[in-house]
């Protein structure tokens, strides 16, 4: 019995090549993942529907991020854009001067790349662009050990989590960090100062969710409904991601901000202080090499 593929509203990959480079072109040659695929979406048009849906297999980002990194992925082997450590992408510096004489084919670049990933396959298949390859094989992106870690994170003691977000924070510079030991009360997670320019202190309070999916704009509004008067600033930590609405919600003028980490800045913030984690080194064998001498 062959199984359906579930149905999604969101664009097939082949159809965000082309929004992506005109993204960075229209961002001004550069862009985070999140700046790219906000104006993906209002290229495009999106409805809230299309991009909030959940990716079926990961859970920590929607199905909308998932095909921009296909969608990257391919720009980036067909040698027009590249992404730094920082998780910045930029397009090449040979086509940043000529970025409007640039004709964007995207089934040259999907034929190219694909020789280069599978040389014996010429044809398109289906939608399952991968061809037995994820997303971790093809892309520094979806790199391993980031789902590996999203699990241990999804599997982790509630008050843990909590205590990682403290040890988090203490390394981007906050000060008098403690956690309530409340977990799901759907409040205050933990609490702390950050002094700006060793002038400035504002006191801050976080939430930490860790949720395999999208957090909705309630949530950010309960979060927010949770603040006493004497909080400046709001942060909001979760293994998932966000819906358009939430982060809407977050930065909507006249209420108090609410500063948003979502599971892949999570993953990304532990990885810039090593929390939990060991920088591996690795190197490619050219075989003819050995082989000539």
């Amino acid at each position: 019995m062959t199984r359906k593929k579930k149905q999604t509203k969101c664009p097939d990959y082949r159809l965000l090549i082309e929004p992506t480079w005109y993204a960075l072109v229209q961002l001004g040659g550069s862009g985070t993942n999140s700046e790219i695929d906000a104006e993906i979406i209002r290229q495009l048009g999106l409805s809230e529907e299309i991009v909030d849906e959940p990716h079926k297999e990961t859970g920590n980002e929607t199905e909308l991020e998932y095909r921009a990194k296909w969608a990257r992925t391919y720009l980036k082997k067909y040698g027009l854009i590249e992404n730094s450590a920082r998780g910045v992408w930029s397009i090449a510096p040979q086509y940043q001067k000529m970025v409007e004489q640039v004709e964007i084919d995207k089934n040259e670049i999907i034929r190219t790349v694909r020789q280069q990933l599978s040389p014996n396959r010429n044809d398109f298949g289906d939608n399952t662009n991968e061809q037995g390859l994820t997303i971790a094989d093809v892309s520094d992106e979806g790199r391993s050990w980031e789902r590996r870690l999203s699990g241990i994170l999804m599997e982790m003691n509630p008050y843990g989590f909590e205590k990682l977000a403290q040890r988090l924070l203490r390394e981007c510079g906050f000060s008098q960090v403690s956690v309530t030991k409340k977990s799901g009360d759907g409040g205050i997670d933990g609490n702390g100062k950050l002094k700006v320019n060793g002038i400035l202190t504002f006191n801050v309070a976080f939430q930490c969710k860790r949720y395999k999916g999208v957090v909705g704009a309630a949530d950010i509004r309960d979060f927010r409904g949770s603040l006493t008067t004497d909080i400046e600033k709001g942060i909001f930590i979760t293994t998932g991601t966000f819906s358009k609405a939430a982060r809407d919600e977050a930065v909507s003028p006249g209420k108090q901000q609410i500063d948003l980490i979502d599971g892949e800045e999570l993953l990304q913030k532990l990885a810039e202080y090593n929390i939990g984690l060991r920088e591996v080194r690795s190197y490619e064998i050219d075989e003819e090499y050995f082989m000539s001498l």
